[in-house]
């Protein structure tokens, strides 16, 4: 029976959800949040005491059946192993900390009820995704967390810029769904079973051709959720959303869901180099394009959510070189910082008043010199600083690239190179332009709660001492997390320590690179500097135009032409048509009621005279 508590880790969030929809208008203000964040903090509570369960190939539980007709049953069941337990912990833990900021956060919001319903709402639907066993099941979460996204994003949705920016989220991501759900029926239709572990056991028996359309159904999936290329443009406008939103879906939940999705599955994945190999491209084309858009961004948030995008990409670049350890590991170091970031950009913009254009701060140090060395903690992670946990597990998923077999990923090596090198020069720019120098405009900021600072600070521990998560055997290491997941860890990486050492220093020098770069560009900003390529990059290379015109626009026409065309002009002309004539000759026989019985009577008299005709015809043929 105690493997039945498991299910107690999504349920509580979800009980947490219900109690806010329910009852939370009814309730005090502090009540209706204290549950909100106490029903987390009990999910991240219970994973910890439930932890030697995911132990070996850990703990299977089964709530009951779902589904069942014939021989086909689903089953609600989760799976607590040493994939999932870590990524539950992780959600949990993150998202504790963001609801106890969010309540400082959104202390002034009228509508606390439906925000905090919604925000246990959204973790109660990450960690279905986690635990669950079952394709369908795993569906269900994944289809809640993009409900829950555009309900969030779109919060505020009186200002029709946030309305619009929870649609696009709703929709982009839809057509990642699309590709999801024909994965999930065809692998049903192929083995017959609906279990995540049934499709990795059995995926070695089908075809190649067929795993490999299965695993690029799977990538374009996880392309939607995690905002990958091409289905990447929703992310950047998800920060209309409150910044506790932006913090959980940026960091602990839904831009992973890809990721998690594709090292679930990674037993069938890998048995196809083709599906690896696009996997591999689509995420480091994705890190360069997302470090190039965030060179030029003006709002504080858009700046992170770019990072995101490519930080995401890296971990892709890790699920397609064949190390699911070097992508878990990094996406756990990620989400501790990038909330980090995320819940201190926040306090930035409450200082600033309300203001996101990182041109018109700066100066932010002498304000609050705890929450610039909290930045300054996220921003080291980022950008790779020696030691940090963003720079063990980047330079894990690098080494990991170098050394796998393919020619292909020496230049996407060479890619992810180069992306660490923009990441640390506009890493570096945010942190300049920001907190250095003088303030460029005056603001009268916000007040500004306790509780919204005291949460950086586990954070950014978190996130400088998040590579001893994997520390490398090359630092006195034991590479915990790979020996957690045991086979489930991927491709083993063997590489000399000469060659460890040298890309260390070569990580060293790209950051070192990168913050001269930066210092000598903005470390005297003087005020807004504009330029045609800076404008191209802070519109994401022209992604949403490209969108409008070969998507959208020939959708609008042949939506008009359905409309216009189609509907009005053929199937409403022919019925009015049809209409106007039934009316016309109705019109002509209203005439012939003249009330006179004269002319009812010899209209009578012809009737019959026709009728006989009628007859005396029938009887000569």
């Amino acid at each position: 029976m105690k493997e039945n508590l498991l299910f107690l880790i999504p349920l509580l969030p979800l009980a947490g959800a219900a109690v806010n929809m329910v009852l939370g208008t009814r309730l005090p203000r502090r009540l209706a949040v204290a549950i909100s964040v106490s029903s987390v903090a009990a999910a991240t509570l219970l994973t910890m005491l439930l932890w030697p369960l995911c132990g070996g190939e850990g703990t299977r539980a089964t709530l009951y059946a779902w589904l069942e007709s014939g021989s086909f049953r689903a089953p609600v069941e989760i799976l607590f192993d040493p994939l999932s337990a870590p990524m539950a912990l992780m959600v949990t833990s993150v998202s504790t900390l963001i609801h106890i900021y969010a309540s400082g956060y959104m202390k002034e919001e009228r509508d606390y009820a439906r925000f905090f319903a919604l925000l246990n709402l959204f973790v109660f639907a990450m960690l279905v995704i986690v635990l669950a066993d079952s394709l369908l099941l795993l569906f269900l979460g994944w289809e809640g967390v993009g409900f829950c996204s555009y309900a969030l994003i779109g919060f505020w949705y009186r200002e029709e810029k946030n309305a619009d920016a929870g649609r696009k989220a709703f929709l982009v991501t839809r057509v990642g769904d699309v590709f999801l759900g024909i994965a999930v029926l065809w692998s049903f239709a192929l083995l017959g079973t609906v279990s995540i572990s049934a499709l990795n056991a059995g995926a070695a028996d089908l075809p190649c051709a067929t795993v490999t359309l299965l695993s690029l159904l799977l990538l374009g999936g996880a392309c939607g959720k995690s905002a990958q290329l091409p289905l990447m443009t929703w992310l950047p406008d998800a920060m209309a959303g409150p910044t506790p939103v932006s913090a959980l879906i940026h960091a602990a939940t839904m831009v992973t869901a890809g990721v998690y999705l594709l090292c679930r599955l990674f037993p069938l994945v890998s048995l196809s180099p083709g599906a690896m190999a696009t996997i591999a491209t689509v995420g480091a084309l994705t890190a360069l394009y997302a470090a190039t858009c965030a060179l030029a961004q003006r709002e504080i948030k858009r700046v992170l959510a770019y990072s995101t995008m490519s930080q995401v990409g890296y971990m892709f670049l890790a699920v397609g070189a064949g190390t699911v350890s070097g992508a878990m590991f990094h996406l756990f170091t990620h989400a501790f910082f990038k909330a980090l970031l995320f819940m201190a950009a926040g306090c930035v913009i409450h200082l600033a008043g309300g203001e996101n254009d990182i041109y018109r701060m700066g100066g932010m140090r002498r304000k609050s010199p705890l929450l610039f060395w909290s930045f300054l903690a996220g921003g080291l992670c980022l950008a790779g600083f020696p030691l940090t946990g963003g720079f063990f597990s980047k330079d894990g998923i690098l080494l990991a690239t170098l050394t796998a077999a393919p020619p292909l990923y020496r230049g996407l090596w060479a890619v992810g190179a180069l992306t660490a090198l923009l990441t640390a020069f506009y890493t570096f720019r945010l942190l300049y332009l920001v907190f250095a120098g003088e303030p460029r405009q005056r603001h009268h900021g916000h007040y500004l709660p306790p509780v919204m600072g005291i949460t950086l600070l586990p954070l950014a521990a978190l996130g400088l001492g998040g590579g001893l998560l994997n520390l490398p055997a090359l630092y006195g290491g034991n590479e915990a997390l790979t020996r957690l997941l045991g086979p489930l860890a991927g491709r083993p990486v063997h590489a000399s320590h000469e060659l460890e050492w040298t890309l260390a220093g070569l990580a060293a020098a790209i950051l070192v690179a990168g913050w001269a770069i930066a210092h000598w560009r903005y470390a005297r900003f003087r005020g807004d500097r504009e330029a045609a390529p800076n404008r191209f990059l802070r519109q994401g290379w022209g992604a949403d135009w490209l969108v409008e015109k070969t998507v959208l626009v020939p959708f609008r026409a042949l939506a008009t032409f359905s409309w216009k065309g189609a509907d009005q002009t053929v199937i409403d002309g022919l019925l009015e048509s049809a209409a106007a004539g039934c009316q016309g000759a109705g019109e002509r026989l209203r005439r012939l009621t003249t009330g006179r019985l004269s002319v009812y009577l010899q209209s009578l008299a012809w009737g019959l005279v026709a009728v006989l005709g009628w007859m005396l015809i029938a009887l000569v043929k």
